[in-house]
């Protein structure tokens, strides 16, 4: 059962709920018909549509409008925007964010520990990650413990960070995504339950890639690759660059007995740092390793 709620209304409940389910350009036009907020509410108004735009990749605008007098939540968004935006700024943002997350002033900040895991996750740094934010806080930071538990393996603390999301708020939409996460991750007849879940949201919803590829994944899953495909397709159809619908429709065209070189090429180029891309690139190079060898 949910924990009673406040009665005051939830002004950024739309803008949050679009960021949530993929829906970055509606989530910052929402920004733009809200009523008076308060200067929390104002602050994360800003940091959605901040993080609204790195999400669509406009990194370069975030850098620019975020000055150096800005909210700490603020300046850390800036900060995964510059670590998003080229890998040679990686090393330097790092080196800036553990400074940061050190600083008794500002280490405590719930923004940073939210981009402090998104950025270790991107690292595969774990145990890193799961370091700033277990404390939780925050619905953000508990489903971002859910997603970091599943790649450690530990459903055991990914299911337990869900039961504290479901004790909060058992309707809330990022209790729902982290469900269906987790479903999709133990297997067997969970998935069908987060094939449910990322159907509800479509029929509640506009369509997005995330909830497309939410489907397609269950199905591929349940051995449909035929459905997936059509799931992955229209995703595609929605953002051609998007890396988790291009790394999908390549393992999905594998299955159907499809060529996948063109999928695999398209994310090489628009997402060169992506983990499947890392990966085949190293298959490469050992295969050619190999050959040469035996040459």
């Amino acid at each position: 059962m949910a924990l009673p709620v406040d009665s005051t209304p939830d002004h950024l409940f739309a803008m949050r709920n679009n960021f949530y389910l993929g829906l970055y350009q509606a989530a910052i036009n929402c920004a733009d018909s809200l009523p008076t907020l308060s200067p929390e509410e104002s602050l994360e108004k800003e940091s959605l549509v901040f993080r609204s735009y790195i999400a669509l990749g406009s990194y370069p605008l975030v850098i620019n409008e975020i000055d150096d007098s800005a909210a700490t939540a603020l300046q850390a968004v800036k900060l995964l925007a510059m670590y998003l935006s080229s890998p040679d700024s990686k090393e330097s943002v790092i080196s800036s964010l553990n400074e940061w997350l050190e600083d008794p002033a500002i280490g405590n900040n719930t923004m940073l520990k939210l981009v402090a895991g998104t950025i270790f996750m991107h690292e595969q740094d774990y145990n890193e990650a799961v370091k700033h934010t277990n404390s939780g806080g925050t619905m953000d930071l508990l489903a971002l413990n859910v997603q970091i538990f599943i790649k450690m393996h530990r459903m055991d603390y990914a299911e337990k960070q869900l039961r504290t999301m479901q004790q909060i708020d058992e309707d809330h939409t990022l209790t729902q995504l982290a469900n269906a996460w987790l479903d999709m991750a133990m297997g067997g007849s969970k998935i069908q339950e987060a094939y449910l879940i990322f159907q509800d949201f479509s029929e509640k919803y506009q369509m997005t890639g995330l909830v497309l590829n939410g489907k397609a994944v269950c199905c591929m899953l349940m051995g449909n690759f035929d459905e997936a495909e059509t799931f992955l397709l229209e995703a595609l159809n929605k953002d051609t660059k998007d890396p988790e619908t291009l790394a999908n429709l390549a393992v999905c065209s594998l299955h159907l007995g499809k060529p996948a070189s063109r999928y695999l090429s398209q994310l090489k180029l628009s997402n060169p740092d992506y983990v499947m891309v890392k990966r085949v690139t190293s298959a490469e190079e050992s295969f050619n390793r190999a050959v040469q060898t035996v040459a």
